[in-house]
């Protein structure tokens, strides 16, 4: 991770979100909001890709559960979200990340072209941060945060993709639930 790329707020770095994505499909096209069987449809197109092989029905009902979760606690929290399912990004680069696709690309946008209202954060994927299974009790776990309160758990704990352990419960990277097309509507391939 370059100082570059993230750091806490308030220090006058340029931060970006990154959104990575198979080139197949291209980036920003997001399945949430679609029936559970549209979203297993597509899904079988691209069996030969890790990341999505492993998806089950299952999944999906969780994923759409989760999304639902997330909007109203960061309503709760005073954010302004434009749609009903986000797309995701994750604060600082993520290598990781990479091995999801078969033809792995991502963008990086920088973050002060968002409208911070629009962005919920949460301190890991989302799956293992509300996974019913991990009761360690950490401060960052069923929750979701605002961009300052995300920079203050980077300051605490660092970017998790610096230190991540290869484990679902330890989270690895931080993720961005982006809640508008904007700025995401200039990224889309036409």
């Amino acid at each position: 991770m370059q100082k570059s790329d993230i750091g806490p707020g308030g220090d006058g770095v340029e931060y970006y979100l990154y959104h990575y994505f198979e080139r197949k499909m291209g980036p920003f096209v997001s399945m949430s909001g679609l029936p559970i069987e549209d979203q297993m449809k597509i899904q079988s197109q691209f069996t030969s890709s890790f990341f999505i092989e492993n998806r089950t029905q299952r999944y999906y009902e969780r994923r759409t559960e989760l999304e639902r979760l997330m909007r109203s606690l960061f309503i709760e929290k005073g954010g302004k979200p434009v749609l009903d399912v986000p797309y995701y990004m994750v604060l600082g680069e993520s290598p990781f990340l990479t091995t999801w696709y078969e033809e792995s690309e991502y963008i990086k946008i920088p973050i002060h072209e968002f409208d911070l209202q629009t962005i919920s954060f949460t301190y890991g994927d989302t799956f293992p941060t509300f996974s019913e299974r991990i009761t360690d009790g950490l401060e960052y776990r069923k929750k979701v945060f605002l961009y300052n309160e995300v920079s203050g758990l980077i300051q605490k704990y660092g970017l998790p993709q610096d230190s991540w352990d290869g484990t679902y419960e330890s989270p690895c990277y931080v993720e961005a639930q982006v809640w508008s097309d904007i700025p995401v509507c200039n990224y889309r391939r036409a």
